[in-house]
This record gives C-alpha cells, structure tokens and sequence, in this order.
C-alpha cells in the first residue's frame, strides 16, 4: 500500500519519487482563465501517491476536479503549477510531443465510450498504439492478437465494432489499452455505457488485470464501482477530501 494522503498531511509529502511510487503528485493546480480577470481553480494543491501494482479509484461528483486530475495523469493536459512524475519521469515540464510519447508508452487509456473506430476491425483497433509508435506489423498483429486473447475475446478479433455487443466492446478498449505493456491502465467510467450485468463483468475484468500486476486508477462517480478498487481518493473542490483503503482493500 502506497503511502496515504489526508489534507492534514499534503503539504508534507516528500519531493520526488521513491522506487516504489508510480504515480506521484506533489502541489498540483489546474487553473482557467475565464476573461475578466475571474479564474477557476479546478485543482487547489493536490499532493497524491499511488505505488506499483495498486489499483485506487480517484472519486468525486460533477465539478469535483477529479476529470481535470485524470487528464493530468494521463498526460492529456499539463498543471498550471506543481510536479508530476510518472514511473519516474518528471512530465509536468515535458512539452505536448513529449507528452504524446510518453503517453503512448506508459499509460492504457480504457474510457465510458469505447472510443473505437467504427469502421475498423476489433484486431487493427487494438494495433492502434503499436502503429503509431512504429511497431512492425508482424509484432504488431501477435500482440494484438495477445491482448485480445487475454480478455476472452480471440474468436471475435475479426468483427467490428457494431458486431459486438456492448461489453465486447469494452473488452476491445482493455485489450488495446494493454497492448503496449503500460505502466498504469487508467480508466473513466469504464462501466457507463454498460448495463449492471455487464458492468459487473468488465469490473471482474479489472479484477484479473490488477491480480496479473497491474497498475489501475479508476476513476468513477460510482461508489459501488469504486468499491471495486482497493483505496478510493475522494475529490471535492479541488482537493483531497480523504484517502483511505476501500472495505475490500481493508480485508485484502
């Protein structure tokens, strides 16, 4: 278990990160300009931790700031002020190529709509990553096939996306967020779309990933979803509200 972080304790955390730490925040804000001299701070000095192999659901309502933090670890945005490292790489001060690249290669985005090509079969959907990092073709297929088979989904790599029902969709979406082998799979709302009984299975999904060692950080709106991850952090305001070991995490 990575160390916690409490309002009371944020401004404490050491500076950097430790062997352990995949993820480490330290003072984040995300501030907008909205004309008029008035600014929303969507993050107020958020201080977070999350270690290798953990799996946190970051949770907050509509306006909370927890979108804006996703975006930041995800590397889709950069903090108006602080640090970020991410497996040991300071990408708070890297420029948008760098952190295109980085983001290519250390994180799994699984997101509420799939955001699959329509026209594209489940298998060169899932090659997507590997092409744009320059994968050979020939690799490029055996992972692909890989990551499709590691979500049970090997005898349907060849259809589409409008062949597939809602949670095989999903299932494509885990597959090409694991096909690069990332350091965190980093998933928004994954269940939205899906009905509870699919839902429910996408979930146990998450459950193999995290067992085989990966790193996952869910974020929800969802409190029995979140209850699915082992440490929930929630967000209110643009700060840490609390951080504590979910009921699973207690008896894990």
């Amino acid at each position: 278990m990575a160390s916690q972080t409490t309002p009371e304790t944020q401004a404490g955390a050491a500076s950097g990160a430790g062997p352990a730490d995949i993820i480490v925040v330290e003072d984040l804000w995300k501030t907008y300009d909205m004309g008029s001299e008035q600014q929303v701070h969507a993050l107020q000095g958020i201080s977070l931790r999350i270690a290798r192999g953990e799996y946190v659901a970051i949770m907050g309502p509509s306006g909370s700031g927890k979108s804006t933090l996703m975006n930041l670890i995800g590397c889709l945005d950069t903090p108006s002020k602080g640090k970020y490292w991410l497996n040991g790489h300071l990408v708070s001060e890297l420029n948008d190529d760098e952190l295109a690249r980085i983001r290519n290669k250390e994180i799994g985005f699984v997101f509420q709509t799939f955001n699959l090509l329509a026209r594209a079969t489940a298998l060169h959907n899932v090659e997507l990553p590997l092409i744009y990092n320059g994968t050979p073709a020939e690799e490029r297929d055996q992972r692909a096939r890989g990551a499709l088979d590691s979500v049970g989904l090997s005898e349907r790599m060849m259809h589409k996306p409008n062949e597939l029902s809602g949670g095989q969709r999903q299932r494509v979406a885990v597959a090409r967020a694991l096909v690069n082998n990332p350091s965190i799979i980093l998933a928004d709302e994954p269940t939205g779309n899906l009905d509870s009984k699919t839902g429910v299975e996408i979930m146990a999904l998450f459950d193999q990933l995290h067992s085989r060692g990966n790193t996952i950080v869910l974020v929800t709106h969802e409190a029995d979803i979140a209850e699915y991850a082992h440490r929930v952090v929630h967000i209110r305001d643009g700060r840490i509200f609390s951080d504590q070991p979910s009921s699973r995490g207690r008896h894990s």
